[in-house]
């Protein structure tokens, strides 16, 4: 009887082990699409960017698709999905949009915020009951991000403004989607980059550059990896708690910095770096009191 209670503790002990490295995993992918979209606009426009990374990924869910129609035909408030869907659209074109004039790392620090913002907007739009020690965390969040900003006359930029507008669209996704428990990841994922598609094929219509085969093969590669981080996303929040497997996901200030000075030797500013510690340390407390309270983790993912 002891062995299988110590074989059951190993199983567990594994699970945990193979949850936090396919989280550690998927942040990376994550991180780097994000380099490569960041390298792609640099040549391409922000909407050739969309279109041809949907494709890919369009492309790579069909079969799984194609398995699960029936999960598409009954959709719980579907208003409410299409609104989704849109601020999904919208805050990764911001994304991309942001990384052709800011440095990775930048413009990270703010997506690092949405677990924050979603706390503050779910006190201010949902009557959540918030507490003062996530109140004061919310607040040290907000001048982390002031921090990373670094407002003033001569350094407030549209760029930096941009990255922030998509950060709040992320926070105010991460809030419906959190309302949407129901609903099956393939819907989500797959409707996601329907959404960028769309866009992508109206804005690449005025103004598209004939890509190289080699561009050709970044934005198919830009695409898989998208969807395959998202599985392992998935798959992680499976095998472990998200108390667990959540944490490592702000390692993506990490990835972002070391692409960002590896790729374009982008060295990242001393208020960046201080402001990005203050928003995860305010983000990881928020987290662990949302735990300790029992409601529904935040969760960090980057766009996809």
């Amino acid at each position: 009887m002891s062995y299988f209670k110590n074989l059951s503790a190993y199983d567990d002990r594994s699970a945990r082990l193979a949850g936090i490295a396919l989280m550690v995993l998927s942040i990376f992918m994550f991180s780097f699409g994000d380099a490569m979209g960041k390298f792609l606009v640099g040549t391409y426009s922000v909407g050739q960017l969309l279109f041809l990374r949907a494709c890919a990924a369009l492309l790579l869910l069909s079969p799984l698709v194609w398995r699960q129609r029936h999960q598409f035909l009954h959709l719980e408030r579907p208003g409410l999905q299409l609104f989704r869907v849109v601020l999904s659209t919208l805050e990764v074109a911001a994304f991309f949009l942001a990384t052709v004039y800011l440095p990775l790392a930048d413009v990270i620090t703010y997506y690092l915020a949405g677990p924050i913002f979603v706390t503050a907007m779910s006190a201010i739009f949902l009557g959540e009951k918030v507490g003062w020690r996530r109140w004061t965390a919310i607040l040290i969040g907000f001048c982390g991000v002031l921090i990373a900003l670094r407002p003033s006359a001569q350094t407030v930029s549209l760029p930096a403004l941009i990255a922030l507008g998509g950060s709040l669209s992320f926070a105010t996704l991460m809030l419906i989607t959190r309302s949407l428990r129901k609903t099956p990841d393939i819907v989500m994922a797959s409707s996601q980059f329907l959404g960028t598609f769309s866009l992508g094929a109206v804005l690449s219509a005025f103004h598209w550059v004939p890509p190289t085969p080699g561009s050709l093969g970044i934005f198919a590669l830009a695409g898989c990896v998208s969807v395959t981080a998202l599985f392992c996303v998935n798959r992680s929040l499976k095998l472990a708690p998200a108390s667990v497997v959540v944490p490592y996901q702000y390692s993506m200030i990490v990835w972002a910095v070391i692409f960002g000075f590896v790729v374009f030797g982008d060295v990242p500013q001393i208020a960046t770096i201080i402001g990005a510690a203050i928003i995860i340390g305010a983000g990881f407390y928020i987290y662990l009191r949302e735990r300790d309270l029992g409601r529904p983790s935040n969760e960090v993912n980057p766009p996809a």
